[in-house]
């Protein structure tokens, strides 16, 4: 099972993002996302800068490189952005919402398709891949056995990627929270959310990390953690184990993945949730066990 780095999920300045990815060309990790994801006013990369830094990556760290494209399209311009990304010439693009399918599939161009395209069955799957999926990165909330279910009928299976590690991208939104909280409207925001690099806490009454709010993107409280579940996963069939960009503490997180998928039995992280991939509440604790 190899390692991949998905997508940024919240707002880094320009130079923040840089100086991340010349750390992380320097980590085990097989494969990086690049892009944009979230909303489309952050726009300290252009859809043309992240596609230079592509493919200055590409062609010298030695990993694959593949492009992502925005969860939820809003506008004219967001859609113009994500036709930018399609249209890169070279570089697999990660499409992250059904109308960049469709623009790759008219291309007869390969894809991945992201967490929040709604694939639950082998049906679907199947019909995807005749539109050219070859990567397939399974929505946050299905388990172990609803992904085994849905890959047992298919004679030829795509890549499997699941996020092993990082907060959950539970929901998106029109409307964007971390401007309300600051008591703004979304067209006035001021990009608020850059002040929150990992995010703006949100905790219950009983004080338990609940959600995480990143501009339109309701994101888990905790992260998920599927470090104990690693043979699970490889043998569910399970090629990429994903772990998503945190403002601290990525690069321990890779290493012991990395370390633990080389046989490792002191590998461990502690903390973060396992319930999805258990056929459970998703904010159950591994600790709870």
């Amino acid at each position: 099972m190899k390692l991949s780095l998905g997508p940024i999920q919240y707002f880094w300045s320009h130079k923040d993002v840089l100086e991340f990815y010349a750390r992380m060309i320097e980590t085990p990790v097989n494969t990086l996302y690049l892009g944009e994801v979230v909303c489309g006013k952050r726009r300290e990369l252009s859809p043309i800068q992240w596609i230079d830094l592509a493919r200055q990556l590409a062609s010298s760290c030695g990993k694959e490189i593949i492009l992502s494209t925005m969860t939820l399209i809003e506008s004219g311009a967001d859609l113009k952005g994500v036709k930018r990304l399609c249209d890169n010439e070279g570089l697999l693009v990660e499409a992250n919402d059904i109308a960049a399918i469709h623009y790759l599939s008219e291309k007869k161009l390969p894809f991945v398709a992201g967490p929040a395209i709604n694939i639950y069955n082998a049906q679907s799957l199947q019909f995807l891949m005749s539109q050219g999926l070859k990567r397939w990165v399974v929505p946050v909330e299905l388990g172990q056995q609803q992904l085994r279910a849905a890959l047992t009928p298919l004679k030829v299976k795509p890549e499997i990627e699941v996020l092993a590690w990082g907060r959950l991208p539970l929901a998106y939104s029109a409307r964007c929270f971390t401007a309300r909280h600051h008591g703004v409207k979304k067209d006035d925001c001021a990009f608020v959310c850059q002040q929150y690099p990992a995010g703006l806490q949100l905790k219950s009454q009983e004080s338990q990390s609940l959600f995480t709010l990143n501009g339109i993107a309701t994101l888990s409280g905790m992260p998920v953690n599927l470090l104990n579940h690693h043979a699970s996963l490889t043998d569910t069939g399970v090629s990429h184990a994903r772990i998503s960009p945190e403002w601290e503490q990525t690069e321990i997180v890779i290493e012991t993945f990395y370390n633990a998928l080389r046989g490792s039995s002191t590998a461990s992280l502690a903390g973060g949730t396992d319930g999805y991939w258990r056929g459970q509440p998703g904010i159950d604790l591994i600790a709870r066990e």
